[in-house]
């Protein structure tokens, strides 16, 4: 993959890795972590063959991590990963039946951490408390 061409010049593969079949990557989904240093640093979900659909969201805008993983899962090492987001057109992402699920959703964690530092954002939690 070129990302230079796809992405825009500068851009710097992060991650990439297929939705999987048993353990396979025998599907049309492909995740695509792309930082453009000084720019942007986001996921895009690209799916299809003949026609392609492709989402983005910046990461700065994941506000939670998600995770499952069941048996045959974990018999595969692969997994869900769930990001909850503040983008109001993709409020929630899977990444579904990705490898090393533990390892990705870690990574994310650690990103959307430096992201949002090195943009000053800050996301508050509101609690509604019944007295």
């Amino acid at each position: 993959m070129n990302v230079s061409r796809k992405y825009g010049a500068g851009a710097e593969l992060v991650w990439k890795d297929r939705k999987r079949w048993l353990g396979m990557p025998l599907s049309f989904t492909r995740y695509v972590l792309v930082r453009k240093p000084g720019s942007w640093f986001k996921l895009f979900l690209d799916v299809g063959f003949l026609s392609t659909h492709l989402d983005e969201v910046n990461v700065y805008r994941i506000c939670d991590i998600g995770f499952h993983q069941g048996l045959l899962g974990k018999m595969l090492n692969v997994g869900d990963v769930t990001l909850y987001t503040s983008d109001e057109s993709m409020p929630t992402v899977v990444l579904k039946n990705i490898k090393n699920p533990h390892r990705v959703r870690d990574m994310f964690s650690t990103y959307m951490e430096e992201q949002r530092k090195a943009n000053n954002i800050r996301m508050a939690e509101f609690h509604d408390h019944e007295g």
